[in-house]
C-alpha cells in the first residue's frame, strides 16, 4: 500500500470513528437506494425512467447553483426536471447550493453553503427538500461532519459497504455505479451481501447515458442493478423512504444529533 493509500484509509477510518449518529436498521432489510448526485439532466430523463419503470424511485442529491449548466457529465438539470421528478415521487436531497468541497473551506463556511442549498430548493422550485445530503466530490472533513451532521437527517459519503447492522447518520456508507455492464458482477456481489447482512445498500451515480463520464453508467448498468435487487427481494427505495421507515422518526433523530454536537 502506497503512503497515499495509507493515508487515505487511515483518514476514513478516523471519519467512521468519530462524531457517529448510530441508528439500528432492525429487520426490515435488505434494503437497496439507487442516489444520483449533481444531478445532469439524463439522471432523471434516462435513470429516472428507468426506476420508475421497475416500481422504484430515486434520490436525487441536488446542487441548485449547478441548474442549467453543462460540465463532463453534461447538461445539468433544468427546473422542469427538478419539479418532474418530485412529481413523480422521487427524493429531492440536497448536495449544497456551490458543489464546493468541504475540505476547502471552514466548517462554518460549508454549513452556511449547505443550508443555502437547502433553502435554494425551497425558495426557487418551490420544493420542500427531503433533508437527506450527499458530500460533494464525496470529500468529508470531520469538523463539517461534525457541523453537518447536527443540521440535517442523513449525510451521505462514497466511502464503500453495507450500512448495518447500525448506519452512521453523519456518514453513510455508499457504492459507485459506474461503467457499464461488465460491471454488473461485482454489483450482484454487493446485493448478495447486503441480502446476508439484511442491510442497507447505497449506489450512487452521475450521468446515465450510453457513452457514460467515468462517474456515470450506462442506463443497462443501472437498469440491471435494479433488476437484481428487485429479484433478490431487497426493498428498493430512496433514502428518505429507508430512513423513514426504522424505529423513530427522522425529526427526532435530527434533534438527537443537535443534542450530541452541541454538547
Amino acid at each position: 500500500m502506497s503512503l497515499r493509500s495509507a493515508a487515505g484509509a487511515a483518514r476514513r477510518g478516523l471519519l467512521r470513528s468519530l462524531h457517529r449518529r448510530m441508528v439500528p436498521l432492525g429487520d426490515g432489510g435488505p434494503f437497496v437506494s439507487f442516489a444520483f448526485d449533481d444531478f445532469p439532466r439524463t439522471a432523471y430523463t434516462a435513470g429516472g425512467s428507468i426506476l420508475a419503470s421497475l416500481g422504484f424511485r430515486g434520490t436525487y442529491y441536488v446542487a441548485m447553483g449547478l441548474m442549467g449548466t453543462s460540465n463532463e457529465l453534461g447538461e445539468q438539470f433544468r427546473m422542469e426536471d427538478l419539479r418532474s421528478l418530485a412529481a413523480e415521487g422521487h427524493e429531492v436531497g440536497s448536495h449544497t447550493f456551490s458543489h464546493g468541497s468541504s475540505r476547502a473551506a471552514s466548517a462554518a463556511a460549508f454549513l452556511e453553503d449547505v443550508k443555502k442549498g437547502d433553502g435554494a430548493i425551497h425558495e426557487m422550485a418551490k420544493l420542500t427538500p427531503s433533508g437527506n445530503f450527499a458530500y460533494p466530490y464525496g470529500e468529508v472533513a470531520l469538523a463539517a461532519k461534525r457541523a453537518v451532521g447536527g443540521a440535517m437527517t442523513s449525510c451521505r459519503s462514497i466511502y464503500g459497504g453495507v450500512n448495518g447492522p447500525f448506519a452512521d447518520l453523519n456518514l453513510l456508507s455508499a457504492n459507485s455505479l459506474y461503467g457499464g455492464v461488465d460491471r454488473l458482477p461485482a454489483v450482484r456481489e454487493l446485493v448478495l451481501e447486503n441480502e446476508r447482512r439484511k442491510g442497507w445498500l447505497i449506489f450512487y451515480t452521475h450521468d446515465v447515458r450510453f457513452n457514460p463520464s467515468r462517474y456515470g453508467c450506462t442506463p443497462e448498468l443501472l437498469q440491471a442493478a435494479a433488476l437484481v435487487a428487485g429479484e433478490r427481494g431487497a426493498r428498493v427505495l430512496p433514502v428518505a423512504g429507508v430512513l423513514g421507515s426504522l424505529p423513530g422518526a427522522p425529526e427526532r433523530r435530527r434533534e438527537s444529533a443537535n443534542r450530541e454536537v452541541n454538547a
